[in-house]
């Protein structure tokens, strides 16, 4: 039997077409139930301590509280597309992970220092960019520097928080919806399509370039999850890019600051095609020729056309 393809890991002998609805509604429908219930705990919890209101006028435990609460309530979709993939869906959670049926941390660890190269040489390359077109004003690189123990205090944290939620951010877009959708599909560009669609929809509409090099981000590490056959590469592009530019708000003091992705300036966007393009190539380079595939029971023909 062939490898099945990653995009079509969730249509096995037990997928109906609505087990991929249902996984869908019970991994958004639980985590807006554990965001407002989580916020709702910290605030009044918050408000009996006696905190002050923080930028949102609500009781505060603090600005690294406000963050660790604002990165691990995303995180939790992680465990939820995991459990959406075993209880609704009937098959192997590591599916989600890859054709292996499980994370490749070799092959993950292999990747991160590259994805650190590609996200550094964005923001040197933007940073350039933005000086040679009049744009360095908006940067804020005449800001004062937060210092060295509040940086410390901040970096710690976000070496906590944002792995989980840049992986869970994987695991929902690139892993449940991009599977979700290849039920339907045997060719992966419209499941690869539609999930980077609701990944740039899901970061605000911001600028028209920022928008769309999310879509491109989307686009790029959603063709990747299928060729090489798991979600390393978007993971260690997607941690890393978190990581750094989170960073960078720290080292300023800025970690406050509500911006996004998607408000980024022309000069980042352009930059990131070359940049995108070039992570891309060397992923390739280093994917594993042999990766071990699983083999995903699929239905015959004629329950292939009822379902």
């Amino acid at each position: 039997m062939p490898t099945t393809p990653y995009h079509r890991l969730a249509r096995t002998t037990d997928h109906r077409w609505w087990r991929p609805v249902l996984g869908t509604l019970f991994i958004l429908g639980a985590t807006a139930f554990v965001m407002m219930a989580g916020y709702l705990v910290v605030t009044v919890a918050a408000l009996i301590a006696g905190r002050p209101e923080n930028a949102d006028g609500l009781p505060s435990f603090g600005e690294h509280a406000d963050l660790a609460m604002a990165f691990l309530t995303i995180a939790v979709l992680l465990p939820l597309s995991l459990l959406a993939a075993r209880w609704i869906q009937r098959r192997p959670a590591g599916t989600l992970s890859s054709v292996t049926g499980r994370l490749r941390w070799r092959f993950l660890l292999t990747l991160l220092p590259v994805a650190l190269v590609a996200v550094v040489v964005l923001i040197a390359g933007a940073v350039g960019l933005s000086m040679l077109t009049g744009g360095a004003g908006d940067l804020g690189l005449d800001d004062q520097l937060a210092g060295w123990g509040p940086f410390a205090v901040s970096m710690l944290l976000l070496l906590l928080v944002v792995p989980p939620q840049a992986a869970a951010e994987e695991y929902f877009t690139r892993g449940w919806l991009l599977q979700a959708t290849g039920v339907w599909f045997r060719s992966p560009w419209v499941p690869i399509a539609f999930q980077a669609l609701v990944f740039a929809a899901a970061h605000g509409w911001g600028t028209p370039w920022g928008f769309a090099d999310l879509f491109l981000f989307g686009a790029v590490t959603g063709w990747l999850t299928v060729r090489t056959g798991g979600l390393e590469a978007a993971i260690a592009l997607h941690v890393m890019n978190n990581l750094v530019s989170a960073g960078v708000a720290a080292a300023y003091g800025q970690l406050t600051i509500t911006e996004t992705a998607a408000d980024m300036p022309w000069q980042m966007a352009a930059v990131d095609v070359v940049v995108l393009t070039a992570y891309a190539i060397a992923v390739l380079k280093l994917t594993p020729r042999t990766p071990e595939p699983i083999e995903v029971a699929q239905p015959p023909l004629a329950d292939a056309i009822r379902s």
